[in-house]
């Protein structure tokens, strides 16, 4: 069983699901995801819970490959609004959603290996096949970030792949110390700076674990759709995710994914007709 973690919101769906499509066409072993989300539409109108007829509809695309798959909904709005109500980074660079990821300890069910990603990540190979990375003697297993290894510190690591060891995460108080800073202290990269700055001990992976630059390489396992920043020929910011995929195709110019990206149109089909069958 690989024991996933995803964090968003309902408008995240498609990013939930052509991920997932991309792990169940890969990977034979059942998928255990956990899904964190909340309704913050005090801070966004559009910040609401991913739902349950869509949390139903992932669940049916996991089991399609293998029965013994499961998505299931864990509402933290509760627990988010008592750790990070009105905090330093509730309007960081990103999301709150991000935030979502520092309150796995805190979540009974959850288990003592768990892999959190980013939902702009597709998986390019088996996803066992970092799962089963030996992390026993770490936190957590990360890749360094693209950038921040250069502008930071070498072993700056970019968060969007974690692979964590949770039983010693409570031992060292990692999420704890990081909730904390993102409490108390203004941060550039909020979560991302947080549970760097709170880290004990850590095991850095090859770029093949966390590949942001490259959409096309063969021996990537996970490739983050993340930003870039492109100086040629003039200097912009790209921000494409796996789901517009017109955009993937015709400017980054990535067909590794071609497959599951058709299967993710044909079934966002499928639910927009279950949604409207609902209805009647």
């Amino acid at each position: 069983m690989i024991n996933l973690l995803l964090c968003g919101n309902k408008k995240f769906f498609d990013g939930v699901l052509t991920q997932l499509i991309s792990i169940k066409n890969r990977t034979n072993e059942a998928i255990n995801c956990y899904i964190f989300t909340m309704d913050a539409s005090r801070l966004n109108k559009e910040y609401i819970c991913m739902t349950d007829d869509q949390i139903d509809f992932l669940n049916d695309v996991v089991k399609s490959k293998n029965p013994e798959s499961e998505v299931t909904k864990i509402d933290v709005t509760e627990i988010y609004e008592r750790e990070f109500l009105n905090c330093a980074n509730e309007k960081a660079y990103c999301t709150p959603y991000t935030l979502l990821r520092l309150l796995a300890d805190l979540i009974p069910e959850i288990p003592d290996k768990l892999l959190y990603l980013d939902i702009d990540i597709m998986v390019g190979k088996d996803i066992s096949i970092l799962y089963n990375i030996n992390i026993e003697d770490y936190e957590y297993a990360a890749v360094r970030e693209k950038y921040g290894s250069k502008l930071i510190r070498p072993d700056y690591i970019n968060a969007g792949m974690l692979l964590l060891n949770m039983k010693k995460i409570k031992e060292t108080k990692l999420l704890e110390k990081a909730r904390e800073l993102i409490k108390t202290k203004k941060l550039l990269f909020a979560d991302q700076d947080a549970i760097f700055r709170s880290t004990t001990k850590k095991l850095i992976l090859p770029r093949i674990y966390n590949e942001q630059s490259s959409f096309n390489r063969k021996d990537t396992v996970i490739c983050h759709f993340c930003k870039r920043l492109l100086l040629l020929p003039y200097p912009r910011i790209e921000n494409y995710k796996q789901w517009n995929v017109e955009e993937v195709h015709s400017i980054l110019k990535c067909h590794y994914f071609d497959n599951d990206l058709e299967e993710y149109k044909n079934l966002v089909k499928q639910f927009e007709m279950r949604e409207k069958e609902a209805m009647v």
